[in-house]
């Protein structure tokens, strides 16, 4: 499967953003795809995730309430939700997807990803 990222941007705090995240390629119901992101400096953080098929979603602590992780199968496409931002949200976002569990913290376990998005927030 191949994946392809984008709707990044500058928006200022407190603003909505949605990113999307365009699959391509044999895609399994067994699937699972994520969102990372990766502030300067620091290591690539889970952000959300979800099945392909399913309900169940996950999120990081630090967005729980604000992102939201939708799919529309349609168009094989996975979008992350995210209200009320904050300047500490402003990173490079990544998709990405594994064959298994979306409860997969760890970005080295995740096989498949996207090229990233920036994401800024900022007055």
């Amino acid at each position: 499967v191949q994946l392809q990222a984008f709707g990044g941007g500058l928006v200022l705090p407190g603003g909505s953003l949605r990113l999307s995240c365009a699959a391509s390629g044999r895609i399994l119901s067994s699937y699972s795809m994520g969102w990372f992101r990766q502030a300067p400096g620091k290591e690539h953080e889970f952000v959300a995730g979800r099945r392909w098929t399913g309900d169940n979603t996950y999120y990081a602590d630090s967005v729980k309430g604000r992102f939201t992780v939708s799919r529309d199968n349609a168009k094989s496409t996975v979008y992350l939700e995210m209200n009320s931002l904050k300047p500490e949200d402003t990173a490079v976002y990544y998709c990405a997807a594994r064959y298994g569990s979306p409860k997969v913290y760890e970005y080295k376990n995740w096989g498949r990803w996207g090229q990233g998005t920036q994401v800024t927030v900022s007055s």
